[in-house]
This record gives structure tokens, C-alpha cells and sequence, in this order.
């Protein structure tokens, strides 16, 4: 009896095709060789035949695969002739071996670069340049060093029954500092990729970091919409010319300057094989409004469309967080204040600060939203209003093809969605291995308490002069009798440290992948802004013109510097993260390619430095 290829009710035939397949396929694979030494891994491939990657993208591998000329192929040749019309198992099954093996060998030889400290850890004995939240702490917010050695053997020990035993100061527990040591099936392993070293805890770079964050925590209830060069707005005047003073500020700016339209703005750091270090303002993010499009407009789905109005923490006093010594050590030892947010009851669209760092705080699916708002064309009904329709890459090989449209398996819209949330954990993976394995740096809460110790407890801590001559303290005091850095969520920061940022990681991989799949250089229609006299409402923007690559990049240094707003991260945070999250998109880019049978030659688009870039 003959198989119906189109049944799902395999015959006693499809079985023992099957078992013959894998018969075939088993004698290949010398799993100890090709784990082994160097020497032995290259003999493998050798003796396997593997292709180079251009082999491989440009189908050579499809032809059958043996190590001899005889009965294996033979055998292979009859299945197919039995059991499928001609289309080769064999070759196929094959072809998906040596592509997944080339992509480990291709990635394999990627050197391991350096990976060098600030050196504040080793220097100060007290651990106050280093994160420790969630270990027990002195009265000082110093921690006990009994405690800190027993994590620093669990990250030494590469056990994880060793993490059971990190001494904690209370019941919060740290993030997964085993997650980062998950080995990834797509792109570089995270100790293959590099990030700047950190400013050091005395230098004059981490006040200003310091300063920048606390002038976000002053103007957080100020509309971004006045945030203009002419503005009258006494505070936001105050911030620039504070920052202006500041010698080490990397922020961005117009010809050596500050100005209201640039504050808190998105910015790239950049390491070179040397070890020196780049800054860049993100393309386009300087460009018209602060809020990107694709957390304003409307969100297509499918037969569904919802508006992006968020719920948002009220202007209040009693949303400010561990502004009070006792509620700031209680958070340091791993406890909890039972204090929660008080929301407004009337969800709008994101208008400035406090808002921004609550969407960061818990984000909706922020990447996902911009893939079907760039997939969506624009409606003429205003239930699915809201897409662009945006043309896909112009390297995208379905572009120009006379027969074939692209879909969910490669290229087109679900494709453009899967993706996205697969680079999301692998750049996760590469920000926490550098954070608990490589830098360990303190975050902006714990500085805040070396900065309220030394004006309040007479401490001598290693601050920056910088930091005291701002008016932002006098303005801390003023409103929390407290020097101390306000927070914008009661838990503070995740109990992981804080280099780099792993919201801005993801931001960083998710962009880049959006980057890659859709044309950058579109002209986004119609755009929109929220209206400063009833933010529940949009209204069409005037100014120059919005690309999807601009809008792409403000979308994630909206979602990074939210962390910064919030007085959890650092500048530098976002700026390495976004670099290092492009790096991951990059290497499961490579990846994908390889995989792909379509003419295809490559992936070209934007970096975060300017630079173009073709995978």
C-alpha cells in the first residue's frame, strides 16, 4: 500500500523509511571528536566536509551528504524514490546539520577579547563602589564582607548548589545570576563580546551620570513638549546650566553645549579593539519630539486595535521612594517598605518623565507593537488606524520576486515577530554575564547613599567635588530632607548591578533586529504627538520629517534612559547596552543567514554609531 504524503496517518512504509533515515544519519555525527581539543575538531570538520558560510547561503549544500560513494547513498536514493516524488531527505536533513555546525564553527573562532574592570571593586576594601543590595549592609550601607564573599564564591564556583548558600540581608532574592551562564543555540557566547570600561567611582564622569539622573528626578513632571531652546521654564534652565558646567557630561549636544531640546536624549558607547571608547547620539533621536511614534500611535492587530494610553503613578510626594535613610537601608539589606505606587485613575499617552519611567518599569511588548505598527498599512477607518506601511529592507528577496510573496517562515510578518522575541533572552544572557561575572557596578541608588552619608554622617567617601556644588542637592533637601537619590519604584533597582542596562539591552537587540527587516529610510505618515492640553488625546506633529530608523532608535532610548528617570541606571548603562545588544542581534543575524535558501545577500542597515553595516 502507498503512502499518502498528505495524511497525517503514517503507514507501516513511512516508519520504516524513517528508521532507515535515521540509521543513515547516526554514523555522522562523532560528538567526542568534534567536542574535543582543537586539533580534533578541525580534523572532523575536515573529514566531514563542511562548507565555508558563502557555501552554505548559496545552496551548495544541497546536494547529498556521505562520507562514501556507496550503500548510504543508495539507500538514501530509494527512500526519496518511495517516499517523496524525488525531493531529497537525505540532502535536506544534511544540509541543516553542516549549517548548524558551521554556524558554531563560524562563531567558535571569534577570539575572546578583554575584558578589563574600572578596578574599583579590588581598590576599595568596603565595597562601596561595588553592588551589593540584597546582601546585609552596616548602618553606613556598608555590607558585611562575610556575606560578600559568599557570593563572591558562588560566582566563582560555576556550582550552582554554591548559590544556595549567597548570605542574604532579607527576603528579596538576586536576579538569576546563574541565567547569564545558559548556554544560547544562536549567536556569540556573551564572554566573545565587550563593553567600555565603566567610569571609576571618584572620577568626574560618574558625578556628572550622578547629576544627570538627579535632574531627571526634578523635572520628571514637566511635559517633554517643553522641553524647547526657548523655553521659560526656570527648572529646566537650572538643569542645562548645571550640566554645562560639568567637563565630563557625555550627553548629547550641539556644538559643545547642552540645550533643553537635547536633554536626556539617547546616546551610544562604543569600544574599539584597543580599548578605546566612542560616543555617539543615536541617528535621529535628536530629531522633532522626545516620545518615539511607536509608543504614541495606534497598534494594529490583526482584527483588533488598541490605542496606547498608559497607566500612569500620580504627581504626588508619596510617589517618591527611598527618600527616607531607614526606608533606603531597609531596601539595601533585601527588605521591603510595603509602600506601593498610587496611579492615576486616567490612563494617557506618555508626556514626560514619571511617565516614562513607569512604562519602563513594567513595559508592554513595546517591540512587538512596532513590528505590526510598521506592517499595518495606514487605515481609512479609525478603528485600525495607527499602521505605517512601512516597505520591508530593500534587501529583502521577496521584494523584487515575480512569483513568490514572502510569510511567516522567512521575511514576512510573523517571521518579523518571532525573531524579535528570540534575541531578547540571548541579550539578556550577554548584559547579566557582564554584570555579575565581569563589573559588578554599583547602581545610582547606593551612590546617592555614599552622596547623603558624606554631607549628613560626615562620612569621607570618594565622591567627585562635582556633586556638591549642584544645586540638585539643595533641591533634594529642600523637598525629602534627605540627600539621598529618590527612586521612582519601591523596590528600587533589580538585584542585579547595574553595568549594563538589561532593558537597554533588549531595547538595543530588538531595534536592530526591526532595523534589519524594514526600510530605516521611510518617511513615517502622518505623525502624531500627544495634546499638552488633554494628554489622553493625540494630535498630528509639525516639524521635520520622522523615519522608521529615527522613531526605531528613540523607541529604545525612550525604554533605556525610562530606567535612568526612574534613578536606577546610569547613563553609560543604556549607552553600552545598546551597542552590546546590536552585537547580539548581529551574530543570530549571521546565524539566520545561513539558514535561509532564498537569494539573499544580506542584511544592511544603520548601527547605533552612524556606520552602515551590511550582514
Amino acid at each position: 500500500m502507498q503512502a499518502d504524503p498528505n495524511s497525517d496517518q503514517g503507514s507501516e512504509e513511512d516508519a520504516q523509511a524513517n528508521n532507515e533515515i535515521d540509521k543513515l544519519k547516526q554514523p555522522r555525527v562523532a560528538s567526542k571528536r568534534f567536542f574535543g581539543s582543537h586539533a580534533s575538531r578541525r580534523s572532523f570538520i575536515g573529514r566531514a566536509g563542511l562548507f565555508s558560510a558563502a557555501s552554505v547561503v548559496a545552496g551548495v549544500l544541497g546536494s547529498p551528504f556521505s562520507s562514501k560513494k556507496g550503500g548510504d547513498v543508495v539507500q538514501a536514493q530509494d527512500i526519496n524514490r518511495r517516499y517523496n516524488r524525488g525531493f531529497n531527505y537525505y540532502s535536506f536533513v544534511n544540509k541543516a546539520y553542516r549549517v548548524r555546525v558551521e554556524a558554531a564553527r563560524l562563531e567558535q573562532s571569534i577570539p575572546i577579547p578583554p575584558h578589563p574592570t574600572n578596578g574599583d571593586e579590588a581598590k576599595y576594601a568596603n565595597k562601596i563602589a561595588t553592588d551589593t543590595r540584597g546582601l546585609p549592609h552596616n548602618k553606613l550601607g556598608e555590607v558585611d564582607l562575610k556575606a560578600y564573599q559568599s557570593f563572591i564564591n558562588a560566582l566563582n564556583s560555576d556550582d550552582p548548589n554554591e548559590y544556595e548558600k549567597i548570605i542574604l540581608g532579607g527576603k528579596r532574592k538576586l536576579v538569576q545570576p546563574l541565567g547569564p551562564l545558559a548556554v544560547s543555540l544562536s549567536g556569540l557566547n556573551p564572554s566573545q563580546l565587550t563593553i567600555p570600561v565603566p567610569p571609576t567611582l571618584d572620577s568626574a564622569e560618574q558625578a556628572a551620570e550622578f547629576l544627570e539622573i538627579a535632574w531627571q528626578q526634578l523635572l520628571q513632571d514637566i511635559p517633554f513638549s517643553e522641553f524647547r531652546n526657548n523655553t521659560t521654564n526656570p527648572l529646566i534652565v537650572a538643569a542645562v546650566q548645571d550640566l554645562n558646567r560639568l567637563s565630563a557630561f557625555k550627553g548629547p549636544k550641539q556644538n559643545g553645549q547642552v540645550t533643553p531640546e537635547l536633554l536626556f536624549r539617547g546616546t551610544a558607547i562604543y569600544v574599539n579593539a584597543s580599548g578605546g571608547t566612542s560616543y555617539h547620539t543615536l541617528p535621529g533621536v535628536d530629531v522633532g519630539p522626545y516620545v518615539s511614534q511607536f509608543l504614541l500611535r495606534p497598534v494594529p492587530a490583526g482584527t483588533q486595535s488598541y490605542l496606547q494610553l498608559n497607566r500612569v503613578p500620580l504627581a504626588i510626594p508619596e510617589n517618591s521612594f527611598q527618600t527616607n535613610y531607614n526606608e533606603w537601608l531597609l531596601v539595601q539589606n533585601g527588605g521591603d517598605s510595603g509602600r506601593t505606587i498610587k496611579f492615576d485613575s486616567t490612563p494617557r499617552y506618555f508626556i514626560n518623565g514619571r511617565d516614562q519611567s513607569e512604562i519602563a518599569h513594567t513595559p508592554p511588548p513595546v517591540y512587538t507593537n512596532a513590528a505590526l505598527i510598521l506592517l499595518a498599512k495606514p487605515a481609512l477607518d479609525n478603528f485600525l488606524a495607527g499602521g505605517v506601511g512601512s516597505p520591508y529592507n530593500p534587501g529583502n528577496p521577496y521584494n523584487n520576486s515575480k512569483t513568490q510573496a514572502s510569510g511567516s517562515a522567512t521575511f514576512g510578518p510573523g517571521y518579523s515577530q518571532s525573531i524579535i522575541a528570540w534575541v531578547s533572552p540571548h541579550a539578556i544572557r550577554a548584559a547579566y554575564w557582564q554584570k555579575y561575572y565581569v563589573h559588578r557596578r554599583l547602581r545610582a541608588e547606593a551612590y546617592g547613599g555614599l552622596v547623603h552619608n558624606n554631607k549628613v554622617n560626615k562620612t569621607n567617601y570618594p565622591i567627585h567635588p562635582d556633586v556638591f556644588q549642584s544645586e540638585a542637592l539643595d533641591r533634594f533637601f529642600s523637598k525629602n530632607k534627605s540627600y539621598l537619590l529618590p527612586q521612582a519604584f519601591p523596590e528600587g533597582a533589580p538585584f542585579h548591578s547595574s553595568y549594563p542596562g538589561g532593558a537597554s539591552v533588549s531595547a538595543g537587540a530588538s531595534v536592530t533586529i526591526l532595523k534589519a527587516l524594514f526600510d530605516e529610510n521611510y518617511v513615517i505618515p502622518n505623525p502624531v504627538v500627544p495634546n499638552p492640553k488633554d494628554p489622553t488625546q493625540l494630535i498630528p506633529y509639525q516639524g521635520p520629517l520622522l523615519t522608521v530608523g529615527g522613531e526605531l532608535n528613540k523607541l529604545a532610548a525612550n525604554i533605556g534612559l525610562g530606567r535612568d528617570s526612574a534613578g536606577i541606571h546610569w547613563r553609560t548603562d543604556a549607552a553600552a547596552s545598546l551597542a552590546l545588544g546590536e552585537a547580539i542581534a548581529i551574530s543570530i543575524l549571521k546565524d539566520e543567514k545561513l539558514t535561509f535558501r532564498e537569494k539573499f545577500e544580506g542584511f544592511t542597515f544603520t548601527k547605533f554609531n552612524g556606520t552602515r553595516i551590511t550582514i
